[in-house]
């Protein structure tokens, strides 16, 4: 079974930028090399498990994504409701966005299936943030949950 883990988010918005973070702890869980800020992931795959980063969620990954049984969305989420660290599965469907520039994961299992005729099993990994402002690097609170954020994924998934 290939996974595919698809971090998302924004390096230079605070917490937005936890994907990156679970990514590479993800990928030195692995024996992986991290991936820097310049790299997305895409000229890396192959294994059993692979992981990519990106800025945002976008309609061109699926191409790469419909060769895998599943896929892991980590993203960062605000507010309370989730808990710090929110597991859950995805099913494909159209979800409209108050952003025309949103993707949402139900959505591109959606796509997935009307383009390709396949949607792989799909879940969300979403970790709590805290600040989103203009600056690099994680919270303190958000930071500490980078690690059990992985385990999550570990326990979750046979990768």
């Amino acid at each position: 079974m290939r996974t595919l883990v698809i971090g998302y988010g924004n390096l230079d918005r605070g917490d937005d930028g936890v994907a990156y973070a679970i990514v590479n702890e993800l990928r030195k869980a692995l024996f992986r090399k991290a991936l820097d800020e310049e790299e997305t992931g895409l000229e890396d795959l192959g294994g059993k498990t692979d992981t990519v980063f990106l800025r945002q969620l976008v309609p061109e990954l699926m191409e790469t994504a419909v060769e895998y049984d599943q896929l892991v969305f980590v993203d960062a989420h605000v507010g309370e409701r989730d808990g710090e660290i929110a597991w859950r599965q995805v099913a494909p469907e159209f979800v409209p966005s108050a952003f025309t520039h949103h993707l949402t994961p139900a959505t591109f299992l959606a796509l997935m299936r009307a383009l390709y005729d396949r949607a792989p099993a799909g879940y969300l990994l979403s970790v709590r943030g805290y600040a989103f402002d203009f600056c690099r690097g994680l919270s303190e609170a958000t930071g500490a949950l980078v690690g059990p954020a992985v385990e999550k994924i570990l326990e979750n998934l046979s990768v």
